[in-house]
Order: C-alpha cells, then sequence, then structure tokens
C-alpha cells in the first residue's frame, strides 16, 4: 500500500509517502517545510502567522512528496492527515486539504492523532508491537500514554501549563540564545554545569502523574532577574541546570508510569526527544528497569507525514475508514468521535 502522509499540527507543513507493502514502511519522500524563521522574532509559534503559511506551501509540498516518490495520486492506496490535537487554524489547513483529495479521487482517507503518529513512528526503522507505554514530549505536548493498539489508547499525564518544548523555548528566549529553543539550550549547555543551580522539580500534590513546567520556568526567571548579567560561563551553567531539571522530571514521570503499568516496551519521540541528555538518561533508565527503549532518529522524532502515513495504515489495513463530516479538534479535552465508514 502507498500512503500519503499530511502534518500541519504546528508549524511544520509536511507530506510524505510511505510504501506499507513490504515487511516493513519504506519512506519514498518525506518533504517538511519549516516556518523557523518566521516565528523566530517572537521567540514561539504564532498561530495566525502559523496557518497562513500552510495555506500557501500545502499544496507544493504535497506536490513535491508525491515527485520525490515517483508517484502519482491515482498511484496512492490512501492518505493518512493528522486531525488533532494542535493549532486549530493550522489542523483545518491539512486536514481539508486531505478530504479534498480524498473526495475528488475517491481515495480512501484517515484522521489520525497527532500524539498516536508520534508513537508509531519507531515503525518506520524498527519493528514494534503492542502494547506499549509511550511519552510524547514537544513544544505543545507533553503526555504520557498507554498504547493498547492503534487507534486505542489512554492518556495517563499530560501537562498542566507548559509543555516541556515551549519551556525551553521560553528561557532560550529570555537568554538571548534563539529559537527553537530546545537546540539553543542543549547547544548552550554542553560548557555548563548542571548541578550549578539547583532548580526545582514538580511534583503533584494529587499524586498524579502530570507535569508542571511553570514552577522550573519561573525559577530560572528569578534567578536571571536577581544576577541582572550573566557572564557566558553563568549562561551554559543555567541552561544545563535547567535542561537538567526538565529532563529529570519526564524521566521521574516516565519511571513512575512504567511502575505503574509493568510496560516491557516504551516509546518516547517528539522535538524534545531529540535532546542528546534526555536520551541518555532514558537509556539508563530502560537498562535499569529491563525495558525495551525505542527512539526514533531525531528527523523522525521531529513533526513529519511519514509518521503521520505509517500511523494511517495501521488504520486503513483494518478496514478503518474516515468519514467526510470528521473534523479536527485542538485539543484531547475536545475530541470528536469519530464515525467511520
Amino acid at each position: 500500500m502507498l500512503i500519503l502522509g499530511i502534518e500541519s499540527s504546528c508549524d511544520e507543513t509536511a507530506a510524505a509517502v510511505v510504501d506499507c507493502s513490504g515487511t516493513r514502511p519504506e519512506i519514498r519522500s518525506n518533504i517538511v517545510s519549516s516556518q523557523v524563521d518566521i516565528h523566530r522574532l517572537f521567540g514561539g509559534v504564532v498561530p495566525e502567522l502559523a496557518s497562513r503559511r500552510h495555506i500557501e506551501t500545502i499544496i507544493p509540498v504535497v506536490e513535491e512528496s508525491l515527485s520525490r516518490a515517483g508517484v502519482r495520486l491515482d498511484d496512492l492506496d490512501g492518505i493518512a492527515v493528522t486531525r488533532g490535537p494542535g493549532l486549530i487554524g493550522s489542523l483545518l489547513v491539512g486536514f481539508n486539504f486531505a478530504k479534498a483529495i480524498s473526495w475528488s479521487t475517491g481515495i480512501p482517507y484517515v484522521g489520525v492523532s497527532h500524539l498516536e503518529s508520534h508513537l508509531f513512528a519507531p515503525l518506520l526503522e524498527h519493528e514494534l508491537d503492542t502494547p506499549f507505554l509511550g511519552l510524547v514530549a514537544s513544544g505543545g505536548h507533553s503526555s504520557i500514554m498507554w498504547m493498547e493498539e492503534p487507534g486505542n489508547y489512554s492518556i495517563l499525564a499530560r501537562t498542566r501549563d507548559d509543555a516541556a518544548g515551549e519551556a525551553f523555548d521560553k528561557i532560550a528566549k529570555l537568554l538571548n540564545l534563539g529559537y527553537p529553543g530546545g537546540p539553543a539550550i542543549e547547544r548552550a549547555a554542553r560548557d555548563g554545569d548542571p548541578g550549578a543551580i539547583r532548580f526545582p522539580r514538580a511534583v503533584m500534590k494529587d499524586g498524579s502523574m502530570d507535569f508542571s513546567f511553570s514552577g522550573v520556568k519561573t525559577a530560572a526567571v528569578l534567578h536571571l532577574r536577581r544576577a541582572r548579567t550573566l557572564t557566558p560561563e553563568q549562561v551554559s551553567d543555567l541552561a544545563a541546570s535547567f535542561q537538567e531539571a526538565v529532563v529529570d522530571m519526564l524521566t521521574s514521570r516516565v519511571e513512575s508510569a512504567l511502575q505503574q503499568t509493568g510496560a516491557a516496551r516504551l516509546v518516547v519521540s517528539g522535538g524534545v526527544a531529540c535532546n542528546a541528555r534526555f536520551r541518555e538518561k532514558l537509556a539508563i533508565l530502560a537498562g535499569e528497569m529491563n525495558v525495551r527503549l525505542f527512539l526514533p532518529s531525531p528527523r523522525l522524532c521531529t513533526d513529519n507525514g511519514a509518521m503521520v502515513a505509517v500511523t494511517g495504515f495501521l488504520y486503513l489495513r483494518r478496514g478503518i475508514v474516515s468519514t467526510f463530516d470528521l473534523n479536527a479538534y485542538p485539543s484531547e479535552a475536545y475530541q470528536p468521535k469519530q464515525k467511520r465508514g
């Protein structure tokens, strides 16, 4: 099966063609149009600008993905598209474009969860069986999920304020390190001491595994205000200490979820999963708990169409096809029930 995957949940317009006819999915093309230069001035994604840019790029990105793959629309067996969660204006561009292709060509389409797509990204490189425990850590999401099977998952924990990547963006902006914040913080942290500043690690009073990054972010802001000016060495120490606090909170919640579920497999994806320190601590944790760890390559951790395509294939091969009255949704709390044809 040749599947076209379309992703537009935030600030990347992405499309990919994945050949799912063999024993392992093969990426025939994977095109990503980034909006980093547009949003760098603001230190974060501006939703209105993001959706406008998606409108401008969706057609050329899809056309390039088909051209690179050497296929035409008539060659496709299915279309998969992100329907949420994400920025609703951005989502609607890719989602409605996929429905329009399906309507005009008769090619079946299926809307899939952005979070679910991140967690099935390892299928593009490895064999992965369900059930498994998953963490999606990115600029917009910090969610721990129990994946029973494609389309059947539960969210065990989520962020109550900022997502991990969003916290990185905000502190990087304050330190004038550039955007996106995650890679900028990681670069600065390489020359720093992660134990130089003891930032707080949030623990929920109700005993839940939910995340909260507002406290560590506020602590970093207060440290900056007290110091007023920082030497390059102090900037590196702050970046390293902040990174360590965020990574510790992510890793400790994953450890709790592994203990609670008894999972034998752990998948971690999303932009923050590109962080080398995080990947290192996850590998240590997995070894200590005798858990098999699946970490996609960095190029597949960030938003892309290939992860959407392979997730859509898992639906389509079971005969699950979305109807045209299906709509996009901004968060899991507002996810409309999908009517499947």
